[in-house]
């Protein structure tokens, strides 16, 4: 009887230790996700993005494409108002792209290893191995993380990631602030390894003049590396310009509303390319003369003891523009416009994210601020305000209309 006892016992013990067999804890689970790293060829995913840093939740569709080793392509739109900025690194450098003003960016830059970005594969995962303080919670479906945020917004203090257990593809992420308040969320439906692209996937050209057809080719049949953006002829690509003519005549009204959002740089001198489609004659008289009036549109947030002097209208170049000003403990002002012409700008300059779109600082000792939302350009200029409180002001208009 004592020896049947035993043999029992022994079974249930190994029964635990082969059930224990089949957990992994966080070391094991960091463990392979060096390896995917390691290993990590391309892949593509796509998901909705919602931020909550403005008056109202702003809704984005995000999708992302990533080929060793190091082609990016970005597409955010926002959902209601069927507008998408583009952003691209190829052979070339680093785009970013506003298809409906028909205006590009480009900039020699490291872009996105020099910063974290919530939506790309690559960030999530560093910002997993580099916190040895990691919480680690498993959940029925996947392994979940709580690290720090590694963000160039200085709120965003934490985020909670959630990775399937069988592929450590990305579910769900949650980026918080000091006070523990979701401040970005990014829930991925879709998300696959060792996607195939076509040889032109990260073509600046192609995705500036294909971006409003629905049914945009990603795999190719031969899997060969992109060409990362090269033209046979010229350097059209390489100075930002490109065929107005690809437009359709509605979506080619200069600064009209519902255009796309989004401008940036990068660390680095930066060449940036803007200008709005040409259309006949005809049609830039008309546009000219009937250029679209806008309300003021009046940042929801004031840093402590600023406030607004005033508002006059001025000219930059031969557009109209509204200019704010505002002083106190900060002074600087805000210049919004809708431009028409082509402008180029060799200014060293950075990339800043605002979550809803990318935007490029220059200058030193004093900075510029400028931005795309919705047709409007935005220009923050200051001597004195911190960049942390740029940001705040910068993504308090997201949402806002003129007044």
């Amino acid at each position: 009887m004592r020896r049947f006892t035993w043999v029992i016992a022994l079974v249930m013990c190994l029964s635990l230790v082969l059930a224990g067999c089949g957990k992994k804890d966080a070391g094991s689970v960091v463990k392979d996700l060096d390896g995917v790293m390691n290993k990590l060829q391309s892949y593509q995913g796509s998901g909705k993005m919602v931020l909550h840093t403005g008056q109202e939740p702003q809704e984005y569709q995000v999708e992302v494409w990533y080929q060793n080793p190091h082609y990016y392509r970005i597409s955010l739109t926002n959902a209601k108002k069927d507008i998408t900025q583009i952003v691209l690194r190829n052979d070339d450098g680093v785009f970013v792209l506003t298809p409906h003003l028909n205006k590009s960016f480009r900039f020699q830059s490291d872009w996105p290893e020099n910063q974290g970005q919530v939506y790309l594969y690559q960030s999530l995962v560093q910002s997993i191995l580099m916190d040895n303080d990691r919480q680690f919670t498993v959940d029925p479906n996947a392994y979940v993380f709580d690290v720090l945020a590694n963000y160039q917004n200085g709120s965003l203090a934490r985020q909670k990631i959630w990775l399937d257990k069988k592929s450590y593809a990305p579910q769900k992420v949650e980026v918080s602030d000091q006070e523990s308040n979701v401040m970005v969320m990014v829930d991925f439906t879709q998300f696959e390894f060792g996607k195939k692209f076509e040889k032109d996937s990260f073509d600046m050209q192609r995705n500036m003049t294909s971006w409003n057809i629905q049914s945009l080719p990603t795999m190719g049949t031969n899997g060969d590396t992109p060409s990362g953006g090269k033209t046979p002829a010229g350097d059209s690509q390489a100075s930002g310009t490109h065929d107005p003519g690809t437009m359709d005549a509605k979506s080619s009204a200069a600064g009209g509303r519902n255009a796309a959002n989004g401008t940036t740089a990068a660390q680095g001198g930066a060449s940036a390319s803007t200008g709005a489609a040409s259309g006949t004659a005809a049609n830039a008289s008309k546009q000219k003369a009937g250029q679209p009036e806008f309300g003021v549109i009046e940042p929801t947030y004031l840093p402590s003891g600023v406030k607004r002097q005033d508002v006059n209208e001025i000219k930059l170049g031969e557009n109209k523009a509204i200019m704010l000003r505002y002083a106190g403990k900060y002074n600087y002002t805000l210049v919004e416009s809708h431009p028409e012409t082509q402008t180029v700008s060799n200014l060293p300059s950075d990339i800043v994210d605002l979550g809803y779109t990318l935007a490029v600082i220059t200058g030193d000792e004093k900075k510029t601020l400028m931005w795309t939302y919705e047709g409007v350009e935005f220009r923050l200029s200051t001597g004195d305000l911190p960049l942390t409180e740029m940001i705040k002001v910068a993504q308090a208009v997201q949402g806002e209309s003129g007044k």
